[in-house]
């Protein structure tokens, strides 16, 4: 009898329960991410760390395991934002080919050319709609190991992912393409007639480096808020860098030509020093928070 009237008590009482627990859920959400915004974790140097860790590999089946979850659900993010951008991706692609006249001016060739650009389209779009996610579990993974006022500061830079990749993009759309494509398609007077494969590839992969590489500074920032760069080290080795980023320019532009690998050059220079200055920023920032601390 005793168990009847409790069942009975918990399923009236069922409602209350609940509008309770919802009305005290933003409470504890609250007091759970201001601990983890505010606990500084024990300071240590980055090469201590390392050597610890290899010395007790067994340290970092806890960071795997954590690694494994969270790029579990940056890949599930992904293939959300894929199923998104896939019910657009026509009207994008028309977006795209606007430049040499529209969707019409594309001729294709190969039975499958549609579809494969169609997909590229669509997963290009769909990381590019997740990456403010996939940033937030960047920091997620990397935030224990950051101190309150680093962590603090990365959260706050996790839009900035998105809107530096997006403005990456559009630089390269508005500002690089309308300077490169009227040279390659009447380069030598020979008439072009873009197919869908190669002009959508040509597209998206410059837009899409262009983006990545707009997200450097961002990078160095982290980087140096967490002690493994240093600003000094960027601004010593800037002719070596100048180097790797015409290495890196010449791989990722689609053509060989060297007007196209300059336009994508540039950028990545001028960023190369911006993230120099950030560093220089990040590195005061680190300063004054161990000075804060000891």
């Amino acid at each position: 009898m005793r168990k009847f009237w409790n069942v009975s008590w918990r399923v009236i009482t069922f409602p209350f329960r609940a509008v309770l627990w919802l009305l005290r859920l933003p409470i504890r959400f609250y007091k759970k991410a201001h601990e983890f915004l505010t606990f500084e974790p024990e300071d240590r140097p980055f090469v201590d760390a390392f050597a610890d860790t290899i010395q007790k590999p067994s340290s970092l089946i806890g960071h795997l395991e954590a690694l494994r979850k969270h790029l579990f659900r940056m890949l599930t993010a992904v293939a959300l934002g894929i199923l998104l951008v896939a019910t657009y991706t026509s009207k994008i692609i028309d977006l795209l080919s606007k430049p040499i006249g529209g969707i019409s001016a594309l001729k294709a060739i190969d039975v499958t050319e549609s579809v494969g650009v169609f997909m590229r389209v669509a997963l290009l779009g769909g990381f590019a709609i997740a990456l403010p996610y996939l940033a937030f579990e960047i920091w997620l993974f990397a935030a224990p190991g950051l101190s309150a006022r680093s962590r603090r500061l990365g959260l706050l830079g996790i839009p900035l992912a998105g809107i530096f990749f997006i403005s990456g993009m559009a630089f390269a759309y508005f500002f690089l393409l309308p300077t490169a494509l009227p040279f390659l398609l009447s380069f030598m007077g020979i008439q072009t007639i873009p197919r869908p494969s190669s002009y959508i590839n040509f597209i998206t992969g410059l837009m899409f480096w262009i983006g990545i590489s707009f997200e450097f500074p961002l990078v160095i920032y982290v980087l140096t808020l967490m002690g493994i760069v240093k600003p000094n080290f960027l601004a010593r080795n800037w002719r070596i860098a100048v180097v790797i980023i015409a290495i890196a320019a010449a791989a990722v532009t689609p053509t060989v030509d060297p007007v196209n690998m300059a336009l994508v050059m540039a950028p990545m220079i001028l960023l190369y020093f911006l993230s120099i200055g950030m560093s220089h920023l990040a590195a005061i920032g680190r300063k004054r928070t161990q000075a804060e601390t000891t």
